[in-house]
């Protein structure tokens, strides 16, 4: 067994908002950011641990968290006593999707806008699956879930450390966890799923955090 040490608010001082002029169509959706989030549980939650929530989270408890079990270049797994997360990852081909471009620059893959890789560019990773169980129950997770998220990032060294931005956190009233993972290329993006009463609620995605 590995272990790695988990970091999550990190590059506050000195990083702004993230912008960039595009001379192409951007078609990423905002519908799953956070500030869509209306289930005041959930925001409360999701501010103790994402960028995305940073201006509400002074006051907020941290979380209990779920383990680090073990992780590589393509998978990262969680474990405790109720609940096993594992994350794999994949390799985008993309003579096997129908890319949309403007001169040299990727619009929509398969139809859909897409996240992780800076604006424009060829993703070169792809996240093959996430497997949770809880109490030996399996969660169904879709793959609508993360079919359009790309780039997925387990750990990163500083200071001679291994450490890792992502985690699974767990609400104080036990019903509700979330599955979090944080990619610092392209801006900033952050993916998070919410997982309610072994049922698969809803995802959270965000971006535009770093400078590039």
């Amino acid at each position: 067994m590995r272990i790695i040490t988990i970091s999550f608010f990190f590059f506050l001082t000195g990083s702004a908002c993230f912008s960039q002029d595009l001379d192409f169509p951007d078609f990423r959706q905002k519908k799953d950011n956070f500030n869509k989030i209306r289930e005041q549980d959930i925001r409360n939650d999701v501010a103790s641990f994402a960028l995305a929530a940073l201006d509400e989270s002074i006051g907020k408890p941290q979380l209990a968290t779920v383990p680090v079990k073990d992780y590589s270049l393509n998978f990262m797994s969680f474990q405790d006593d109720h609940i096993q997360v594992i994350i794999r990852t994949g390799i985008f081909t993309p003579s096997k999707h129908k890319l949309m471009k403007s001169d040299e620059h990727i619009l929509r893959i398969d139809g859909k806008p897409y996240y992780g890789p800076p604006p424009g560019e060829v993703p070169h990773t792809t996240i093959e699956s996430i497997t949770v169980v809880v109490d030996k129950d399996t969660v169904a997770i879709p793959t609508t879930a993360y079919f359009d998220l790309y780039e997925p990032r387990f750990s990163y060294s500083e200071n001679g450390a291994t450490r890792t931005r992502n985690g699974v956190f767990l609400s104080n009233d036990k019903h509700t966890f979330y599955i979090y993972m944080f990619n610092n290329d392209g801006g900033g993006f952050e993916y998070t799923w919410v997982i309610r009463d072994k049922q698969y609620l809803r995802r959270i995605v965000d971006w535009g955090f770093l400078k590039s």
